[in-house]
Parts: structure tokens; C-alpha cells; sequence
């Protein structure tokens, strides 16, 4: 059976991403270092699967991760291995510095050395759209620069440049992709969706950043995952592919609509009001991706419209609401970023 490693399982994409190769029939080994945002929660369906295995280890755990690539020889690795939420970089940009750009580094130094022997392997680097910044007008191609607005952002686009770098120096067979917002099952309740959701649930006010106008492309989670499988069969070395829904929403028009998905379901309580509060300092307005690439070149395009995706991930997190317990409280309902 051939065998896949994803660094960051057990994270929200990392983990849909695995389930998703499961049912392809490969063997996948998960490696994670078991942050805050890992979540066992979320491989819980595969776990006993004979073709999964799980391996606490950090990136930058070389020696380690020398061993466990000789060890399982990999056809290919999905690097999902992130810090990605925002706020947090604000408050603490070292630990994004840390696993985004030297664990990315070193992910690249051992990939190097196993690739001399295994010359067919492949590695995808999964990245975001926030690399090309505030994009006010039209849609941001794979060519435009890069203009990142956060500590987040910017280390993300460290990494891409890195790996593109390996690519270039070393002939390395690797490929980045950048996404826009990822929604659905297993995310973690910092980042807007779940929270809003969570509020929902236990009559808590919806809090949106500013005026609840900043507008993200949003994408559900298994539409990336496909696209990331594209990109595993038929991803050209040292390209870089956007990967997006083409469906751009407001804040305050995500909020509606989980109100409203809400109110078929149950009676919500009085305090689930929208609550505008202070925004993010450095916040971008709006980011679009245009993914004409990846549908001419791949022959994907995302299939899940924002309506149908949002109903589906409102009922996974109110069929699981055991998914919140294994979190931390303060993770869900702490306010990160604000520089005082």
C-alpha cells in the first residue's frame, strides 16, 4: 500500500485531509507535534484504521523525522505543520516564527537528503491567501507579489519562498499551494466560523471585528482536499497553485446565515445578537484568489456552495458538542490580538 505522511493531522485541514486518503486507499502516516490545536477528536473515525498510523513528533525534530521518512518511504508529504491563527501571532509572533519558517526549513533539509534516494517523491506545501495581503479590487493570481499584513501572513510567505527556493538550488519535487478560508468539521473555535457557531449554541452575542464588513473567499474543507489531491497526481514542480471557491461573503453575512440555519433547528436564546467590537489591528479588508490555474491545468474546481456548506458544518459541530469540551474554555471564548 503506498504511503502518504501529512504533518499536522491532527489539526482541522490536516485531519480531513487524511480522512480523505484514507478512502483513497492509502496507508497515512500523521505527524504532529500535539499543540493546542491538535485535537485526537479529530481522528477519532480512522484511528484503529490499518492504514493510519500516528506519530507525536516536531518538524524540526530532524534526526527523528530522517528516521521516519527511511523508515516509511513516502511517495509523497502534505505539510499542513502551522501556526495559522492570526490573533495569536500578534500577540506572540516567536512561535510563528519558530514552526512556520525554521520548521519549515528544516522539514526542507530532510526532505532534501531522502530525495536523493527517493527521486519520485513529492512534497505539497500547503499555504494561504493572506501571503498576497488587502485585495481590495479583483482577484490575486499566483504570479502577483506577495504583501503580507500579519506575523501570521508573513511567515507563511517565508515558507513558500524557502520551499520555492529548495526548488530552484536543490531540483527539489516540490509544489505550493495557497488557499482561500477553509470552513467545516473539526475546526478549531478560535478561527470565526466555529466560534459563531459555539456562541449560537449557548446563547452567547456573535462578536465581529470592526463593522463585520472584511470579506474572505470562503472554501469548504473537502473541496480543498480534493484539490490537494490534484495536485498529489498531476502538481508540476516548483508551481504555485491558488486554490479557491470563487465565492467571496462578508463577516456579518456568515453571521446571518448561521442565524438563520440556527433558527430552523431551535429556538435561540435573546442574548444571540451580532456584537461589533474593536477590530484586529492590521486587518485586511478582503482577500480573493483567482483559480483559473488549477481548473485549466488540474481539471479541479470546488463543488460545495457556500449555503449547503455552511448547513452541514453547523450540524457536524451541534451533532458533536463534545468536540468543545476537549478544548480548552479560554481557547474558544479568549479575545487574542489586541495591542494595548
Amino acid at each position: 500500500m503506498k504511503k502518504i505522511i501529512v504533518t499536522g493531522g491532527l489539526g482541522f485541514i490536516g485531519s480531513n485531509l487524511i480522512r480523505f486518503l484514507i478512502k483513497k486507499n492509502y496507508f497515512v502516516i500523521n505527524i504532529d507535534k500535539v499543540s493546542y490545536a491538535s485535537n485526537f477528536y479529530n481522528t477519532r473515525d480512522f484511528s484503529n484504521k490499518k492504514n493510519y498510523k500516528f506519530i507525536k513528533l516536531d518538524i524540526n525534530n530532524r534526526s527523528k523525522f530522517k528516521k521516519i521518512l527511511n523508515l516509511h518511504k513516502p511517495l509523497a508529504i502534505f505539510n499542513l505543520a502551522a501556526e495559522t491563527h492570526v490573533d495569536r501571532s500578534i500577540d506572540g509572533p516567536a512561535e510563528f516564527i519558530r514552526s512556520n519558517i525554521v520548521g519549515v526549513f528544516n522539514l526542507l533539509e530532510v526532505f532534501k537528503e531522502y530525495s536523493k534516494k527517493n527521486k519520485k517523491a513529492k512534497l505539497i506545501h500547503i499555504s494561504t491567501d493572506e501571503v498576497y495581503g488587502d485585495v481590495l479590487k479583483g482577484r490575486s493570481k499566483e504570479t502577483d507579489p506577495y504583501k503580507p499584513s500579519s506575523p501570521y501572513a508573513a511567515s507563511k510567505a517565508s515558507s513558500d519562498h524557502l520551499v520555492y527556493s529548495y526548488v530552484k538550488t536543490y531540483n527539489l519535487n516540490a509544489v505550493i499551494t495557497n488557499c482561500s478560508n477553509n470552513y467545516g468539521p473539526n475546526q478549531h473555535p478560535e478561527k470565526l466560523i466555529p466560534k459563531l457557531i459555539y456562541n449560537i449554541i449557548n446563547n452567547k452575542p456573535l462578536p465581529l471585528y470592526g463593522k463585520g464588513e472584511n470579506s474572505r473567499e470562503w472554501i469548504f474543507v473537502d473541496d480543498h482536499c480534493a484539490a490537494l489531491f490534484k495536485v498529489l497526481q498531476n502538481g508540476i514542480k516548483g508551481d504555485f497553485y491558488n486554490i479557491g471557491s470563487n465565492i467571496n461573503s462578508s463577516n456579518l453575512n456568515i453571521a446571518n446565515q448561521l442565524i438563520n440555519i440556527a433558527k430552523k433547528k431551535f429556538k435561540i436564546g435573546k442574548n444571540v445578537k451580532i456584537k461589533f467590537v474593536r477590530d484586529r489591528p492590521g486587518h485586511d479588508l478582503r482577500y480573493a484568489l483567482d483559480s483559473k490555474k488549477i481548473l485549466s491545468k488540474l481539471k479541479w474546481k470546488s463543488k460545495v456552495n457556500l449555503k449547503k456548506g455552511l448547513e452541514n458544518t453547523f450540524n457536524w459541530y451541534f451533532e458533536n458538542m463534545k468536540y468543545y469540551t476537549t478544548l480548552k474554555k479560554k481557547d474558544i471564548t479568549k479575545r487574542l490580538g489586541i495591542i494595548k
